[in-house]
């Protein structure tokens, strides 16, 4: 049988009772949260930045970004062509416009924020973030980005274009 202040005991679980040697394992419990939040707010403090980078430099006025290497040589849009307007109208809260800049992009700023808050959402209850897709997933994900591509360069397809 438990003594009244042992581990399990009735009085800590209804009261909350705290003796010296639980504490500390508080205090452990909370410095091992915020370290497993670090990187999930770092992330999402990377992300705002970059955002705000791009929501204050407009991507519209030629001079400020370098052009898409595979537009340039081959005059091909690539899935990511259109993604730093799409982002600038986002920002700017123009969905239509961040749409027509280019819309897988504007769909992964949704995708990124669910994952992120999912993210967030393990860290703090002390769960690895496990995100296992099979391999058909992947495939998936790049047929989609291989024909979005491939329509938004064919004359059909100009409405996919920025």
């Amino acid at each position: 049988m438990p003594a009244p202040q042992g581990p399990g005991s009735v009085l800590k679980r209804r009261t909350g009772w705290l003796g010296a040697a639980d504490r500390q394992t508080g205090r452990t419990a909370r410095v091992g949260r915020l370290r497993r939040l670090g990187t999930p707010v770092g992330i999402l403090a990377a992300v705002t930045a970059a955002f705000t980078y791009v929501g204050t430099v407009d991507p519209n006025d030629p001079g400020h970004y370098p052009v898409c290497p595979l537009l340039r040589l081959t005059g091909v849009l690539c899935p990511g062509c259109g993604g730093l307007r799409s982002a600038h109208a986002f920002i700017h809260g123009d969905l239509g416009a961040a749409l027509e800049a280019n819309a897988i992009a504007t769909v992964g700023y949704f995708l990124f924020a669910a994952v992120w808050v999912l993210w967030l959402t393990r860290a703090w209850r002390g769960r690895p973030l496990r995100i296992g897709l099979a391999p058909a997933w992947w495939w998936g994900v790049g047929a989609v980005l291989l024909i979005f591509t491939v329509v938004r360069n064919l004359p059909f397809g100009s409405a996919l274009a920025p």
